[in-house]
């Protein structure tokens, strides 16, 4: 049966769909011996030989699905050509081919997912399903009851208004404000974005939760495998379950 061509890629755990969509653009990706340069382009993956980079795939077989606790300093990258620390360095005993599924900033921490699932991978991150995430947001000094409103409500940003789903005020160190916060919004470093247009200083930003996934007890720098009812309830929220 053929099936799109970035669609194999995701499958076979080469990187994200929509990742694969820029590998095919860009020339990276071979087709019995074709390179292949538009989108659309289907094949069958039991009968063509398709090569990524000089290396051909193979069809993924076991799908692996993740949960990592990032530490802060830590970048969302499996590979860094500078050397930095990176997920990849977290990951070093499994052999399996993995991607990130989203990603956090340097400096924020908590839940990350890793699959080789390129189906999961993508409606994870596609807007139309759009899980709702889950952050412990500290904030410097004591905030007032109206600026917490405004992330209810709504704050302009340069790119268009921003506004969080579910805030909640949590009993905080003198000095410190502790908000428990759940958005959907998935614009590039929203929350600090949100914070800096109201001149608050972010001292700690954990993600505690994706969806039906809880970051729970695992320790930074550690992970866990997905699996039986926790694995069935993400699948559920991206309607993947049948």
């Amino acid at each position: 049966m053929e099936i799109r061509l970035q669609k194999v890629l995701a499958d076979a755990g080469v990187a994200s769909r929509r990742k694969a969509e820029e590998m095919i653009l860009d020339g990276r990706v071979v087709v019995d011996g074709k390179v292949i340069r538009t989108l659309g382009v289907k094949v069958d993956p039991e009968k063509s030989k398709v090569v990524v980079d000089g290396e051909a795939i193979n069809q993924v077989k076991t799908k692996i699905y993740l949960a990592l606790n990032k530490p802060r300093g830590i970048l969302s990258t499996l590979s860094d050509p500078e050397n930095r620390p990176h997920l990849g360095d977290l990951l070093r005993d499994r052999q399996e081919r993995l991607f990130h599924v989203g990603r956090l900033d340097k400096e924020s921490e908590g839940l990350l997912l890793l699959t080789n699932d390129g189906d999961l991978a993508h409606r994870a991150t596609h807007p139309s399903f759009s899980l709702p995430k889950n952050y412990l947001m500290e904030l410097k000094g004591n905030v007032s009851k109206e600026v917490a409103e405004a992330f209810r409500q709504g704050i302009e940003l340069e790119d268009g208004m921003a506004k969080v789903d579910k805030l909640t005020v949590l009993p905080g160190q003198a000095g410190r404000t502790l908000f428990d916060v759940v958005i959907h919004d998935g614009r590039n470093q929203i929350l600090r974005r949100m914070a800096g247009a109201k001149e608050l200083v972010v001292e700690r930003l954990i993600r505690i939760g994706m969806g039906p996934l809880k970051l729970g007890e695992l320790t930074p720098g550690k992970w866990r495998e997905i699996k039986g009812a926790e694995l069935v309830s993400l699948q559920k929220a991206l309607s993947l379950y049948k």
